[in-house]
């Protein structure tokens, strides 16, 4: 049995948890980071030397960076489901992992501490419309690629749309005001709709 070390709250570990899910493997989730601690212990550096979650072990096999581990388990266990072999199609999947990280979660990220988590260092105003700014314009990005496909690298669910999910998740959720974008609420009700999902992606966000 896998073991994902990682509270749920963090939008890292819901990748892969969401990604165990949809390939079918049963895991235990162990609480880490944030209120749970264990972060600095010499047992959990010894998973990640740099301190932080998600970790997954298979086996023998040890993991960190949340984008490599749903790659992982896309290869390993997720070949039929949300693995693609051919080099091009997977690049364009990958990328939107990628985009995830680089992109749409700094700017989310001082909303999500700002509003919902109302943390002192996050409570500027101006902080918090400035990444609802970003945020926007990165989600009429998604809502045009989303236009004329039912998934983000075209017509089959994969690793993308997990790893993006998990971002529109928190930004759809959150208690802010927020453009219509048609595209992007059909493919993440399509999304929300699985049970991989459902059992990642708790509500309200945190």
């Amino acid at each position: 049995m896998l073991k994902i070390w990682g509270r749920l709250s963090s939008i890292n570990v819901q990748k892969v948890v969401w990604a165990a899910g949809e390939v079918g493997q049963d895991f235990a989730r162990i609480d880490a980071g944030g209120p749970f601690g264990g972060l600095d212990t010499p047992e959990f550096r010894a998973l990640n030397p740099n301190g932080q979650i998600p970790v997954l072990e298979d086996g023998a096999f040890r993991l960190w960076e949340s984008n490599s581990i749903v790659r992982y388990l896309a290869a390993r266990y997720g070949a039929a489901v949300i693995w693609e072999a051919e080099p091009a199609r997977r690049a364009a999947a990958e990328r939107w992992m990628d985009w995830m990280l680089s992109e749409l979660q700094p700017a989310t990220a001082p909303v999500l501490r700002g509003v919902v988590r109302k943390e002192p260092a996050f409570a500027d105003p101006k902080v918090i419309e400035a990444g609802m700014r970003r945020a926007e314009a990165l989600m009429a990005i998604l809502d045009a690629q989303l236009a004329d496909r039912p998934f983000l690298a075209g017509e089959r669910f994969g690793v993308a749309d997990i790893a993006v999910g998990c971002g529109a998740h928190r930004w759809l959720n959150m208690p802010v005001e927020r453009i219509a974008r048609p595209h992007v609420q059909r493919w993440y009700g399509e999304l929300f709709a699985r049970p991989a999902a459902k059992a990642a992606l708790p509500l309200p966000v945190a």
